[in-house]
């Protein structure tokens, strides 16, 4: 393959071929695996990441694909966010982490890459990376982790702190049993297992397409995982041989359908950041206001927290995304003829896509929250725009009047924010 990118490297018979090729041998690689596809694998791997800590293991399933395809893998790091980890947060480095993967990608001798990410925002910051540098190109998400259980009950990741922690201060739950719903919420490698901005994430890249079919709710420990992994990995050699690249996968029509497709799952607001940010690299337009037009009227199809009561784990044994993205198809909302990794368009991917619990995945004529997609809201205090997650928020959020209470910085929220003696309570009021 002569028209390969690394063969500027490996292909040359001068010096800088002879450097390129010597320095790698050093790792026992033989000679005649330079004439090969060159497959950058894309590892946000991190023992300080406890999401995407599994990925050591993840890249071998890659890469045994890889080989099988007739490619030759490389697998290289980049910056790891850990949401759960990183202060002040996360999101301060995610364009950081994108230039790393920009960079590290445009500068070796890379001719197609799969990206490796999970925690929520290893994954925009892969995909802006790799658009700015229009390669062929597959996403891999790592899996939500099994569902947490404590004491008899489901236990979310994320959502069922907030009500244990008001229990501890009000002193109906022990420090111990504190301490020990810890390791019951987060029992399996993975990242969350409720619709946060992981498992939205994950969900947008399987309904842009960048994905092969089922990427979003594999349970990270299910071997299932590994396969798709390795199938991802034979993938990729067979983009790289149809120049296949991202820039055919990451249209408008494709920013459209992760639209449609976040209302239905009812996925987090970070969406829309991270959606307008992958489709500025693309040079696609997409605007705050595309999410409250194409959006905002769709029904919520997803009984899953925080908008429902199920897990990740649910939703994968009750179909998965290509359910949700059917049920959308069937009903006239998806772009049907949208491409994605695997080579077909998105409809032929999940047409025959059956549901197998109607509890946690509804029909689109009987779903489980009408007019639930993300909305954008004005006003005073948000001239700009501000966006709502209606599928999670009760009747008595969406309509409030009463006091603000105004802290300096976050450390007199914390401080104060339990204090009985702020002038605050639940009650309505009609004037300011």
């Amino acid at each position: 393959m002569s028209n390969l990118r690394s063969r500027s490297w490996y292909g040359r018979n001068d010096r800088d071929g002879f450097s390129h090729r010597s320095w790698m041998k050093n790792q026992g690689w033989p000679h005649d695996v330079f004439s090969r596809p060159v497959i950058g694998i894309c590892n946000t791997w991190s023992e300080l990441n406890p999401c995407n800590a599994h990925f050591r293991e993840l890249a071998e399933w890659v890469k045994r694909g890889v080989w099988e395809s007739g490619g030759f893998p490389l697998e290289f790091p980049v910056m790891s966010l850990a949401e759960s980890q990183l202060r002040p947060t996360a999101m301060l480095f995610r364009n950081l982490a994108s230039m790393d993967v920009e960079e590290s990608i445009r500068g070796n001798p890379i001719d197609g890459v799969v990206l490796l990410m999970g925690c929520d925002k290893t994954t925009p910051s892969l995909l802006m990376g790799a658009a700015s540098c229009d390669l062929p190109t597959i996403g891999l998400s790592g899996g939500p982790m099994l569902n947490g259980k404590f004491r008899g009950a489901e236990l979310g990741s994320g959502t069922g702190v907030f009500k244990m922690i008001e229990r501890l201060g009000a002193g109906t739950m022990p420090l111990s049993e504190f301490f020990e719903a810890e390791s019951c919420m987060n029992r399996s490698k993975g990242h969350c297992m409720t619709m946060g901005t992981a498992s939205t994430m994950a969900s947008m890249v399987e309904a842009l397409g960048m994905s092969l079919p089922g990427n979003a709710a594999i349970p990270a420990v299910d071997a299932r995982r590994n396969t798709l992994a390795q199938l991802t990995g034979r993938r990729i050699v067979q983009m790289v041989q149809e120049d296949f690249r991202i820039s055919k996968i990451l249209t408008r029509k494709a920013m459209e359908n992760a639209i449609f497709n976040n209302a239905a799952i009812g996925g987090s607001t970070n969406a829309v950041i991270h959606l307008i940010a992958i489709a500025r690299r693309a040079g696609v337009p997409l605007e705050l206001d595309d999410w409250d037009r194409l959006g905002s009227s769709l029904p919520c199809l997803l009984d899953l927290q925080p908008s429902g009561k199920h897990l990740m784990e649910d939703f994968y044994y009750a179909g998965g995304l290509p359910v949700i993205l059917r049920e959308l198809g069937e009903a006239g909302v998806l772009h049907r003829e949208a491409l994605t990794a695997n080579g077909k368009t998105i409809w032929e991917n999940v047409a025959d896509a059956e549901c197998w619990n109607r509890e946690v995945i509804r029909p689109f004529a009987e779903p489980f929250k009408q007019h639930a997609g993300i909305a954008v809201l004005r006003g005073n205090l948000a001239p700009n725009g501000a966006v709502i997650k209606p599928s999670a928020a009760g009747p008595h959020l969406l309509n409030h009047r009463g006091r603000a209470v105004v802290f300096e910085n976050v450390e007199e929220l914390h401080a104060k924010v339990n204090d009985d003696s702020l002038d605050i309570d639940e009650k309505l009021r009609d004037g300011p």
